[in-house]
């Protein structure tokens, strides 16, 4: 279990957060006009609603009692006008409704969405995708049906109530009483299950979280599962995690479902009270048959809102169960955030300067430590060493995407946490060893490094790094769909793709972690071709595993234990005879090994 599961699985959540109701609501703002226009159609609803038994008690005691036809055609006729009139206004409530809640989910997956993209890189260690995915969706879509749909039936509902009570008891107020004796047991019963319910929700919520990463994890990482034959394992586990979300699904299903026998029972005892004392009243001359009637009419009205307000409450428990989470991501701040003061970073020369800089990503852990380096405008530094030993770190500090906890990276003179962010970085260009394709076209993914590129530019770009010929022969070239990922592309080919998006960036830093590591020798030949052009008069760093492509580096860094261990040419290191010597005796070694098996 990762540290981020255990987090969500020991956080305390309060039971109810009058802050996060009111923080809900405000996404109702921006739909105030709509929603004033939803109440009204939704109180002409209400109103014809407590009209209709007054009009039935009507027709029985005036037309029907006293055989005037034309009083009851022109009672029928009312009647009929008043349903046409509740059709027509249900009708645009609907659609204004769905309406306002569209506009609503889309503004908060906007908000969330844009907030993510702010974090900082330590927000994502150790938070599996799916889970993230789950907040923007799953945990969005409960807050924007309650909030939505809740507050006006809120509202609404609680008018009716107010309206067939007052009705009630301007008609018998003792035999109202006498119905509403049957209220405080359904107070004390909605409090017991209250807590179930809403802890219930929470728990299906981190359900329908594990499922998410466990399908995302399992779809990214198919090809593994199929190469080892895992699926019947990865069905297990699957049928693990949804059997967990339906098992918890249920206990809040069967902790609601409670509630409706229980007000059906009430509702059963109050129709048994009305029809007694009723027809007493009705025996002793006080009360009318018609009156009865449109009471009993009453009576199952009475219970409509409070049905209702049961459904609300429930999505609200839902809802502040999501509340929480999606609030957590929205609350959570960038650590790597511009300064007040942060100044636009000038065109960069390429002077790079590590100060005394140490790391971690998590307290009382050392990553680098005092690590010093001073690189001329222009030079390529290559990053060798052991796995784990720092060299992605370096890089991570350098992009900034991290701080350091102690020194400083300065770039020109300038200290990184003392420049804005978007002017320094959209001087970078970077190759990563799992290099990322967009879905989308060809020219698309080339264009992602410079936005609005001419099409002659593009082709350069892929000319310089040898990319044009296989996208000349691809389907359509240019406009070739690359798929999610490129999964219609080889590795080799994804990774000619970042190369002629770093190139076409025009990078004043250019960084490459692994780039040539998962590609084939031909193809590493293409780009060994290319790279003079992309590192010429670029400050550039290179990691790399095969010490055979960085040989031309001007500067080599042995780095060991979070530490710089050795500095200089490859000639220089290989006369010194220390780590670096060795590393590059051991891979020569393996490789000739492998040449005369």
């Amino acid at each position: 279990m990762s540290l981020y599961d255990q987090d969500e699985l020991e956080q305390h959540y309060e039971r109810f957060d009058r802050k996060k109701l009111r923080r809900m609501l405000s996404y109702l703002k921006p739909h105030r006009a709509r929603l004033a226009l939803d109440l009204g159609l939704m109180l002409m609803v209400t109103a014809v609603n407590l009209l209709e038994p007054v009009l039935t008690m009507m027709i029985i005691d005036k037309a029907i009692k006293g055989g005037n036809l034309k009083l009851l055609y022109q009672l029928v006729a009312l009647f009929l006008c008043l349903r046409i009139v509740m059709w027509q206004a249900n009708r645009w409530h609907t659609q204004l409704l769905n309406r306002t809640g569209q506009l609503v989910l889309y503004e908060m997956r906007k908000e969330l969405f844009d907030h993510i993209q702010l974090l900082s890189f330590d927000f994502y260690d150790g938070r599996p995708v799916g889970k993230i995915m789950a907040r923007v969706t799953n945990d969005v879509n409960a807050i924007g049906q309650f909030v939505n749909g809740s507050v006006i039936g809120l509202f609404t509902q609680a008018l009716s109530l107010v309206g067939i009570v007052a009705i009630m008891i301007s008609m018998h107020w003792k035999l109202a009483l006498l119905c509403f004796s049957v209220l405080p047991f359904l107070a004390a019963f909605f409090m017991v299950i209250e807590r179930k319910v809403e802890d219930g929700w929470l728990r299906v919520r981190r359900a329908e979280s594990a499922i998410n990463a466990h399908l995302n994890e399992t779809i990214t990482g198919m090809q593994v599962i199929q190469v080892f034959s895992r699926q019947d394992i990865n069905e297990r586990k699957f049928a693990k995690t949804v059997d967990n979300k339906i098992t918890e699904y249920m206990r809040v299903m069967k902790a609601e479902l409670i509630f409706w026998p229980v007000l059906e029972l009430l509702g059963a005892i109050g129709t048994c009270l009305v029809l007694w004392y009723g027809t007493k009243e009705f025996i002793a001359g006080t009360l009318t048959v018609g009156a009865i009637w449109a009471f009993l009419q009453y009576l199952e009205k009475f219970w409509q809102p409070l049905s209702a307000f049961s459904n609300i409450y429930s999505q609200m428990l839902s809802a502040m169960a999501s509340s929480h989470r999606v609030f957590e991501f929205l609350d959570a701040e960038p650590k790597v955030v511009d300064s007040p003061d942060a100044i636009t970073m000038p065109e960069i020369v390429g002077q790079v300067e590590f100060e005394d800089v140490s790391f971690g990503y998590q307290d009382g852990q050392t990553v680098l430590d005092g690590v010093n380096l001073q690189v001329q405008p222009g030079q390529t530094v290559a990053l060798v060493g052991p796995t784990g030993a720092g060299k992605s770190t370096f890089i991570n500090l350098l992009t900034r995407f991290y701080d350091p906890t102690a020194g400083c990276v300065r770039v020109d003179g300038h200290d990184l946490r003392d420049v804005k962010l978007q002017s320094f970085r959209s001087q970078l260009g970077i190759v990563l060893q799992d290099t990322f394709i967009f879905s989308g076209t060809i020219k698309d993914n080339i264009e992602y490094g410079r936005l609005g590129a001419e099409m002659a530019e593009i082709i350069a770009a892929a000319q310089a790094v040898n990319a044009h010929t296989f996208i000349a022969n691809s389907g359509d070239g240019y406009e070739t769909e690359t798929e999610e990922r490129g999964g219609t592309l080889s590795t080799g080919q994804r990774q000619l793709l970042a190369f002629a998006r770093a190139l076409l960036a025009n990078p004043r830093i250019l960084i490459l972690d692994e780039a040539t590591s998962s590609i084939d020798t031909e193809t590493e030949q293409l780009i060994q071709m290319a790279m003079q052009r992309l590192l010429k008069g670029r400050t550039s760093f290179v990691i790399a595993h095969r010490l055979s492509t960085i040989r031309n580096a001007d500067v080599i860094c042995v780095i060991e234990a979070g530490q710089i261990s050795e500095y200089g040419s490859h000639a220089e290191l290989m006369q010194k005879g220390g780590k670096y010597y060795e590393l590059y005796s051991k891979q020569h070694q393996d490789l000739a090994d492998i040449i005369s098996a």
